[in-house]
């Protein structure tokens, strides 16, 4: 029979889709029954037989014999005459079974043929990559730049599978050239028509846990365990881990020695600063140690209202919030406490914010985020350690130690 490149085309699709024998021949048939739909109006009296792996095909129609003249449905009828054309001892009554070649159909329903073909193997085969990426979301994942977009790069794995790292879900110092390995974990997984979209994160804090997970043996064997983690991506991490077993030290373990361990994991992150705690679940320690490197005097806890009050000492207030206030920001989300820093003193002190109507507000904002949030904290400052650092003038910064002497030391 004319099996015509649709047919040649079999074991192909069987071969590079890594489809099954039985989905094969589901999807054939069902290809091949809606094109005998279109052409005789029903399917319900032919027998299609497949040999995907051979590429054979054959399609048997079967029609009842009725007397000359008689026939009322041509698909499920047959005259008497034409059926002894086929076997000339056929009679009326009798079943008749005719091999349909596939070029009766016609030229243009064997193209829409391998057509709808091609689209339910790439449906199939679509369905199958969505299940795969889903049971991998959160996972570690490593695919090669295939090209760089303006708003995301597109990565190719092994299998040839597109994926989606997105601009907001790249490290800051990120730079990738084609045919650059990139890890980062699967962040999640979308049905976009009949396509995945699969996507990347290298910001996830996910990504940090898979990070140690593959680096840190101990983490990985469930030796020590990863208690939370938080980020600001390429800038400032805090992981805080546990162990069940009192002869390994955690933080020692994941740190290694001369800070061995954890480079490789810096290195991927844009340098990104990963400060290493143990948890615990007496909270004052807990978020003391959140507070690290900044060494804290003492703390009061408000559990009702998850808020910390931590008390330090003036040349520790900087180190506790941190560049651009990093710091106690991932203290707070690491500990699930609003923090407080406050000053040893700081009852003799005045909040900069009671100065609100001299000092502008965006200048007070400027002050707090490089941890001057008081008087005394400005005024025990130089003017040129003020100026490096705040991004205020230095004539701004003397207005505001004139106001502060004047209206604080009276």
């Amino acid at each position: 029979m004319e099996n015509i490149a649709l047919i040649e085309s079999f074991s192909e699709f069987k071969d590079d889709k890594l489809i099954d024998r039985v989905t094969l021949m589901a999807i054939l048939e069902d290809v091949f029954r809606n094109a005998l739909k279109k052409k005789f109006g029903d399917d319900d009296n032919f027998d299609i037989i497949i040999n995907p792996d051979k590429g054979d095909l054959e399609i048997w129609r079967n029609r009842i014999v009725v007397a000359d003249g008689e026939v009322e449905e041509p698909n499920q009828e047959i005259s008497l005459s034409a059926a002894r054309k086929i076997e000339p001892d056929f009679e009326v009554g009798e079943d008749v079974s005719q091999e349909v070649k596939l070029i009766d159909l016609g030229r243009r329903a064997i193209l829409a043929l391998r057509q709808n073909l091609i689209s339910k193997i790439h449906e199939h085969d679509n369905t199958n990559v969505f299940k795969q990426f889903q049971e991998l979301v959160g996972d570690l994942y490593t695919a090669e730049v295939h090209h760089i977009r303006h708003r995301a790069v597109i990565l190719l794995d092994d299998e040839g599978n597109e994926i989606i790292l997105p601009k907001d879900k790249q490290i800051p110092s990120d730079f990738f050239r084609k045919g650059d390995n990139v890890r980062g974990v699967i962040d999640s997984v979308e049905l976009k028509g009949n396509k995945p979209a699969i996507i990347m994160s290298r910001t996830s804090p996910k990504f940090l846990e898979k990070l140690f997970e593959s680096e840190i043996p101990e983490v990985f064997d469930g030796l020590i365990t990863i208690k939370n983690v938080v980020r600001i991506p390429g800038d400032k991490a805090k992981v805080a881990v546990d162990s069940y077993d009192d002869r390994i030290d955690p933080v020692g373990a994941c740190v290694g020695m001369k800070g061995s361990r954890i480079h490789g994991i810096v290195r991927e992150l844009g340098n990104e600063n990963i400060d290493v705690i143990n948890y615990t679940t007496n909270l004052q320690l807990y978020i003391t140690r959140a507070l690290s490197p900044a060494r804290v005097t003492s703390i009061k806890i408000d559990e009702e209202n998850k808020r910390a009050e931590a008390i330090l000492k003036p040349e520790e207030v900087s180190k506790a919030i941190g560049r651009g206030g990093h710091n106690i920001r991932l203290a707070g989300q690491l500990t699930g406490y609003e923090i407080d820093v406050l000053r040893e003193g700081a009852e003799e002190d005045v909040e900069l914010s009671e100065f609100s109507d001299e000092i502008d507000s965006w200048i007070i904002s400027e002050f707090s985020k490089a941890g001057l949030d008081t008087a005394k904290s400005i005024l025990e400052q130089d003017v040129a350690d003020l100026v490096k650092r705040t991004d205020l003038e230095e004539e701004t910064i003397l207005d505001v130690i004139r106001i502060l002497k004047e209206e604080f030391e009276d």
